[in-house]
């Protein structure tokens, strides 16, 4: 396996990083534990999730994924793991997640990390990603802005502080 430095990191990961989005939809747990431990043989240390997988998310099965992947990684040992999750932005609708309280701001991004953490049982996440602008812009396969679908959002400034935050606490790498 190949290894390469995550941005200006010190964190060396695989060239291969496994998405578990289909465990708990399309993939069992007993199922999703075998792929890991698979990847694991063959050189995977970068594993990567979100708060609201599995897909397609539905309330039903909200946190499936992230539950999975920490009781495999309770397993583990910690340190040779880069774990990537995400925080849910809003405009998708799916306000079964944190109830509703999508936005980018420092409650939502600090409610989104400690029920992140607790469910992939680990003190801190490697890398910690916005799952999609919370402004208004062109996405899946979109490439024209509408102004019709602006809405409030969270200044860029106070998401990038509380995540710093984040990072100062040492809950994010």
């Amino acid at each position: 396996m190949r290894y390469t430095r995550l941005g200006a990191s010190p964190l060396e990961v695989s060239a291969i990083c496994l998405g578990t989005m289909t465990f708990g939809q399309q993939n069992s747990a007993a199922e999703a534990h075998a792929q890991l431990d698979h990847a694991r043989a063959c050189g995977i240390n970068f594993i990567d999730t979100a708060e609201m997988y599995p897909v397609p998310p539905r309330a039903e099965t909200v946190h499936r994924t992230e539950t999975i992947v920490g009781n495999w990684l309770a397993r583990q040992r910690r340190d040779l793991i880069v774990l990537a999750t995400k925080v849910t932005g809003a405009g998708r609708g799916m306000r079964w997640i944190r109830d509703g309280q999508l936005r980018f701001d420092r409650a939502g991004i600090r409610a989104a990390i400690e029920g992140s953490l607790r469910r992939l049982k680990t003190d801190y996440i490697d890398l910690y990603q916005l799952h999609w602008p919370e402004r208004n812009v062109p996405t899946f396969g979109g490439y024209l802005y509408d102004p019709m679908q602006e809405r409030e959002f969270t200044p860029i400034r106070e998401t990038l502080e509380a995540l710093a935050e984040l990072v100062r606490e040492g809950k994010v790498r």
